[in-house]
């Protein structure tokens, strides 16, 4: 299993949507606590995981994602609130290209639309999510409304103008950039909400991770019960993701320092049961809390993750430690 050590903790890796070969890193000093923090854009070689190029930042990194329209842009989630964008086609010292600062608190998380291809989003501690385009100096708008920390942002794959938002509230909004207020706000667990994500291939299908340990898969137009809980971890859970190239597989990381892969249909009682689904496999090769999750759209089965023990890691679901 090809791997990288990071100087400080790894909080966030994204595949690019571009070249099947890179990823990058966000990560952060003292856990985040305080300190400063490196973006590290890195190589998939026979020899390893290679540094292609690395940027410092003043405080820490949180999260990261790469653009939709140019695939030598990307965006940092800052500690300080900032959001920075950066050019690897850019003399390094002209990076970071640009920083925005409107975020009130820590910036935790960014994610670009895939077809309005100038817009991003970014989540805040500050309860709030502002929408972004690359041809403006400051942000579109501010969707407010939560109560805690917005956690979690993302884009819907299949519609320009809608995303949801996870919460400390231990809520999830979906938003529509057309309305002014949530178009649905779902009490999606009795604890703190830390991630959400989209099924790739259904547009009425999320799902969501907890502190409480679980997984939930939602169909967004019965939002009464969820469809599937998803049970294994012993901590909360940081990071799911859906497959971009298999229906009712998705992906997770948590506390407990592991990465599970699961089916939520199997045994999940289709049509509102709320069956438990099947865990496929675990991996156990992070030695502290397991935060950075991604599933690589261009390579089939490839899974990377990056973790407070400093390691980035990428393999191929089907082997692994």
């Amino acid at each position: 299993m090809p791997r990288f050590h990071t100087t400080f903790n790894g909080y966030s890796v994204k595949f690019s949507p571009f070249v099947e070969s890179r990823l990058a890193v966000a990560t952060a000093q003292n856990f985040g606590i305080i300190g400063n923090g490196r973006l590290h854009v890195l190589e998939s070689t026979p020899a390893g995981l290679v540094e292609a190029a690395a940027f410092d930042t003043a405080d820490g990194l949180y999260d990261v994602v790469w653009s939709e329209e140019n695939e030598n842009i990307l965006v940092g989630a800052c500690g300080d609130g900032s959001i920075k964008l950066y050019d690897l086609a850019a003399p390094s010292q002209a990076n970071p290209l640009r920083s925005l600062q409107e975020h009130r608190r820590e910036c935790c998380c960014v994610s670009w639309n895939g077809r309005q291809r100038d817009l991003f989003l970014s989540s805040s501690w500050d309860d709030t999510v502002k929408l972004w385009s690359t041809q403006r100096p400051g942000s579109l708008q501010t969707f407010t409304g939560h109560t805690y920390c917005v956690y979690h942002v993302a884009w819907s794959p299949h519609h320009s103008d809608v995303f949801l938002s996870a919460s400390g509230d231990t809520s999830v909004r979906l938003w529509d950039l057309r309305q002014p207020l949530p178009t649905l706000l779902l009490p999606a667990h009795a604890f703190e909400v830390l991630s959400a994500d989209w099924c790739k291939y259904n547009d009425c299908i999320i799902a969501t991770g907890s502190i409480d340990k679980s997984i939930k898969i939602w169909d967004v137009r019965q939002p009464q019960r969820e469809l599937a809980t998803l049970l294994g971890h012993n901590y909360a859970v940081r990071r799911v993701v859906f497959s971009p190239h298999a229906e009712s597989v998705l992906a997770s990381c948590s506390y407990d320092m592991t990465v599970r892969l699961w089916d939520w249909r199997a045994g999940a009682g289709i049509g509102g049961g709320g069956g438990g689904g099947a865990q496929l496999r675990a991996w156990d090769h992070h030695s502290e809390f397991a935060v950075g999750l991604d599933m690589s759209l261009l390579q089939e089965g490839v899974i990377a993750s990056s973790g407070w023990d400093e390691w980035t890691n990428v393999w191929h679901m089907s082997g692994g430690p």
